[in-house]
């Protein structure tokens, strides 16, 4: 099943969590149902929910000295697009400081300005 399908079958309350969990990057569930306006147990059946269609990723976490959830996308929702240039990744992905006068940056450049015409 794809996400648009997994999507369309959300509750209202869910794919409003969905959207805040994107906007965010992700939030701590114990600030998720305040700002969704719901009560904690709702807010945590929408969690779970979202996490079993994986659509989110839901990590046990301790947050202002409380045990929680931290929430966030599921990583096929992240776009790495913009950072490719053809079939190359960026340079600067794991790297701590990129040297601009080296192979690697120039031909990922020449790549990118190459995708522009």
């Amino acid at each position: 099943m794809s996400v648009s399908e997994l999507e369309a079958d959300l509750s209202a309350d869910e794919r409003a969590g969905l959207e805040l969990i994107r906007e965010t990057g992700g939030i701590h569930q114990s600030d998720f149902w305040k700002e969704l306006d719901v009560s904690s147990r709702k807010g945590s059946r929408i969690a779970e929910a979202l996490a079993e269609a994986d659509l989110i990723e839901r990590e046990e976490t301790v947050y202002d000295g409380h045990n929680t959830y931290f929430l966030e996308p599921s990583a096929r929702d992240l776009d790495f697009s913009l950072l490719m240039a053809g079939d190359i990744l960026s340079p600067f992905i794991g790297e701590e400081e990129i040297d601009p006068q080296s192979d690697a940056f120039s031909q990922w450049m020449m790549n990118l300005a190459y995708e522009e015409y």
